[in-house]
Order: C-alpha cells, then sequence, then structure tokens
C-alpha cells in the first residue's frame, strides 16, 4: 500500500518551463517565475536550467551534463511551459537549441505527444512572430500547444519591475488562466 506522501506525488501534474532568453532578470524568466509560483492546484512547476547546454552537435559521443538534466526533467514532465522571447522576428537560439536536443531521441519520447503553453514578453507585438516560429516547431516535434488564452506582453513598459518580475495585474490574470487551461488540456491529453 502506498503512503499518502508517494500517493499524493504520484497525483501530481509536472509542468517543466523552458526559457529562451538565459538572462536572470530577463522579463520572460519574470513571467515563467511568476506562473511557478502562481501555478494551479495539483501542479508542480519546475524552470529548466538551460544557460550551460552547448549547441546541437550530432558528433558528440556523450551529452553534457546539462543535457543529461534537461532530459530528466523532461522525462518526467506533463506539459511544457515555454518562456519565448523574440530575436529578429523569431525565436531566441537558446530555445530552439535545446528543443533540437530533445527532438534527436530515438523515437521523440521526450517531446512527443506532450501538451504545451507559450507565453513571451518582447517588443510592441509581445513576441507574436516568435511564437508562431515556435508553434510551427511544436507540428515538426508533435509538441501541442494550447491555442489559447495566449500570454503576450510588451517588455518595455511598467508591466515589469528593475528586476524582470511581473507586476501588471492583467498580464497576470492571463497567466492564471493559461496555466488553468494547460492543466485542462493536459488531462484531456493523457486520458
Amino acid at each position: 500500500m502506498l503512503t499518502q506522501e508517494v500517493h499524493n506525488r504520484r497525483l501530481k501534474m509536472k509542468f517543466l518551463a523552458i526559457c529562451g532568453s538565459l538572462r536572470k532578470k530577463s522579463t520572460n524568466m519574470g513571467l515563467l517565475r511568476y506562473a511557478q509560483a502562481h501555478a494551479p492546484e495539483g501542479v508542480e512547476f519546475t524552470i529548466a536550467d538551460i544557460s550551460d547546454i552547448p549547441f546541437y552537435n550530432a558528433d558528440l559521443t556523450e551529452k553534457p551534463a546539462s543535457v543529461v538534466k534537461l532530459f530528466e526533467q523532461l522525462a518526467v514532465a506533463d506539459a511544457l511551459v515555454f518562456g519565448c522571447p523574440e530575436y529578429n522576428y523569431s525565436l531566441a537560439p537558446a530555445l530552439k537549441n535545446a528543443i533540437d536536443w530533445a527532438s534527436r531521441e530515438q523515437g521523440n519520447p521526450l517531446l512527443g505527444g506532450k501538451p504545451a503553453a507559450i507565453m513571451g514578453a518582447g517588443g510592441g507585438m509581445g513576441t507574436s512572430r516568435a511564437q508562431y516560429h515556435l508553434r510551427q516547431v511544436c507540428v515538426y516535434v508533435n509538441v501541442h500547444p494550447l491555442a489559447t488564452p495566449e500570454v503576450f506582453a510588451n517588455a518595455f513598459t511598467n508591466s515589469f519591475d528593475g528586476d524582470g518580475n511581473l507586476v501588471d495585474p492583467k498580464i497576470q490574470t492571463n497567466i492564471v488562466a493559461q496555466l488553468e487551461a494547460l492543466a485542462k488540456w493536459t488531462k484531456q491529453l493523457q486520458k
């Protein structure tokens, strides 16, 4: 018979967040920190550290420790949350690189079939172009992003404090709604 603690741990849904910006004070990381602090009840929310992941190279005979750690986190994640900055009208190289590493595993077990939410902070359009490109990548790697609600934030307004923390109540409400929708979407896809 399982102890109640073990049983409760198994019932928790696991969300893994990956931020395309590597800056600690980035507004995209601020969105994910807010999401982590306000995840729905029953959700364990972890933010992956991809800052040490090298560019994908098929010639590497051994996976770097940072890649192994990401793979371990992806293996137990029920859903993904992407913090998607916009660089030159597209998604950030760090985020694409993490996805490239994970997608190369035989049979795509780390990404394939997983639900995802996408949020981003950037210029006037709030990373809409980058999010669209990320959705295109998701199609190929068989990740299933939520259609709505969407989260777009202007990083250059008073929506964030000097440390990149989200302070805008409207965007905070959008994030909570998106996470609740992701939890429901995850349960639907697990049936």
